[in-house]
């Protein structure tokens, strides 16, 4: 288990492999982030990620079937464990605590 907070990158994946429950792996979790960052995300960025988040108990992965095909292959899937459910909740805490108290603003208005 780990005492440290996710970075930004990391807590997308891991919200990533929350939502996507027993279908996340390394390209659904990247199709994921896509889909709701609007950006382009190498896919290398999402697979080391991936391995570092479980490298500190923040994720778990196993083996799936092989595919139905010939030849087909194993996917390694991911799921969240509690305590990466722990560092996303102190992840948003924290940014919570950062915008509490800021003043409203308008659209195209810079903050004081």
């Amino acid at each position: 288990m780990t005492t440290d907070t996710p970075g930004d990158f990391e807590q997308q994946v891991l919200l990533a492999v929350w939502r996507l429950g027993a279908a996340a792996y390394g390209g659904s979790v990247r199709d994921e982030l896509e889909a709701r960052t609007g950006r382009d995300i190498a896919q290398g960025a999402v697979y080391v990620t991936l391995v570092r988040l479980e490298k500190k108990g923040l994720l778990r992965s196993s083996r799936s079937e092989p595919t139905p095909v010939r030849g087909g292959k194993s996917k390694r899937c991911f799921a969240i464990t509690p305590a990466g459910i722990e560092g996303l909740r102190v992840a948003r805490r924290t940014f919570e605590r950062l915008w509490d108290g800021l003043p409203a603003t308008t659209p195209g208005e810079a903050l004081p």
